[in-house]
This record gives C-alpha cells, structure tokens and sequence, in this order.
C-alpha cells in the first residue's frame, strides 16, 4: 500500500516538522514510516534544534552534551539555529565544526568556558543572535572573543543572576562585561543586560559605541545612576528597559513607529 508521504522531498518534510519539538522529532517520526526514517536520518530536518525544554527536563550535563553532539552531527554543517540549556565545553567544540551556518545560539545556564570560547569563536562567524544568560563561566574575556569573530551580531542576551543568588551582592560593580561590548559589538540591534553589574561608565560605552541599538535592557542594573547625559542617551534608543521597572513597563521613544509592545525579539531570525 502507497504510503500518504510517498513522493514528498526531504525538504518538504523538514518544512513539516518544523513546528515539532526536537525530541519528539528525534524519538518518534522515525517510526512513523520508512519514508519519515530515511528523511530523519539525513541532515534536511536538523537545520534547526530546539532543544530547551528538554535540556531543562533532563538536566544532566552529560547526557545533554551527548544528545546535541549526535542532532548536531545529523546536520551536516546545515544547522541554522540551536538552542538548548546547561550545555558544557564539549557540545560547545563539537558544535564549533557544524556551525558555519549557525546564525542563532541560545545556550543560557551553560558551563561553556572562557576558554573554549577563544578557542571555538571564530567558527562562529556566522551568529546574529546570541544567548549566553546565566552562563558564569563565560566573563568579558569570552563575551569580547565572541565580539571579535562573530562580526554579523545584531542580538545579545547577557542576563545575569539576580542580587541574592549564590551570595551575589546588589553593590557589586563591574564594568569589564560592558566595556567588552561596547568596544567588540558595535552592530548591536537589540541588547538584553538585565541585572548585569555595570555602573553608568560601562553603559555609557555601550550607547556611544553601539550606534546601531534600537532596543535595550538594563533591568535590575541597580548600580546605573544615569548621570550627566546618560539618561538623554538612553532614552534616544528605541525601545529602553531601565534599571528600576519591575512592572513591565517599558520607555518608548516618541519617533517609534513600529514595535508596540516595546519588546525585544528574535522573530527576524526565525525563518
């Protein structure tokens, strides 16, 4: 008996299950029929790995690092987002050989180093959209090597823990992690800094540098004073989150005619 998905390309059932959850993509198509096996067995259905949620579910380093090292390989050098959770040194330099098409990264909470960041950055070449949140064995050494090779970024998100979290203090202040921004992503498009440790020098560089910024979000950064001109500057950008608004407001500047809600997206990126 002909099967209903005789004759449809491996991209055509790519575009299918694109809405899927990676796993499920992973565990159940290839049982659905030989033609789903075969086009789950080529690298046409792994140009994009979403993988979050199930990194969250598992929460095993090793076999998540495991997991996305095998998805990755599937790819071929095809895969042109990824993003997954608590990822560690060794997906990271796996995933370095496939990334040439990689244009969006989301691996918060990982335990990537600054080091295999230097190593790995320049593999990366190809990233617009970046999410290194949480991930605190990355400091503005790896943020900079990121800035130096991946010259096409136009999204970063840096949110860092909390004041309270793992003993962090609220005074705590440094301005290394901005000042690596400023001076390495001048491109910038939109920049999420939420209870980042920067003071008004650091952001200062940011919104002189980075010409190019259109959203910004510095919540929680409560050693931001916005003194002098900084205030002016910032409310210049688009859209601006600043340091004090916990109740979802944001500033919009009055010559915004698009994005309403005031949110930052990657929706740009997703196709």
């Amino acid at each position: 008996m002909r099967s209903v998905w005789e004759g449809l390309t491996p991209e055509l059932m790519a575009m299918i299950v694109k809405g899927i959850e990676t796993d499920e993509v992973a565990r159940v198509v290839p049982f659905v029929c030989t033609g789903w096996r075969d086009a789950v067995s080529g690298p046409d259905c792994w140009g994009n790995i979403e993988l979050e949620q199930w990194c969250r579910r598992v929460d095993r380093p090793h076999v998540i690092d495991f997991a996305i090292s095998c998805l990755v390989f599937r790819s071929q050098g095809n895969l042109r987002r990824l993003s997954a959770f608590r990822i560690g040194d060794f997906a990271f330099s796996f995933l370095s050989n496939f990334a040439k098409c990689l244009t969006v990264l989301k691996i918060p909470m990982s335990e990537v180093t600054d080091e295999n960041v230097k190593t790995h950055a320049k593999c990366f070449a190809a990233l617009k959209f970046l999410d290194i949140s949480y991930c605190l064995s990355i400091t503005s050494k790896g943020i900079e090597e990121f800035g130096r090779h991946c010259k096409l970024l136009e999204q970063l998100r840096r949110t860092l823990p909390p004041p309270g979290f793992e003993g962090r203090s609220s005074s705590e202040v440094d301005d290394s992690e901005a000042l690596a921004i400023a001076n390495s992503m001048p491109g910038l498009r939109q920049l999420e800094l939420a209870y980042g440790r920067c003071c008004d020098i650091g952001l200062h560089a940011i919104v002189s540098n980075c010409s190019a910024l259109t959203n910004l979000d510095i919540l929680g950064c409560l050693n931001v004073m916005m003194q002098g001109d900084l205030k002016d500057k910032c409310h210049k950008i688009r859209t601006f989150r600043d340091p004090w608004d916990d109740d979802g407001y944001f500033y919009q500047s009055s010559d915004d005619g698009n994005n309403s809600d005031g949110a930052a997206t990657d929706s740009s990126l997703d196709d």
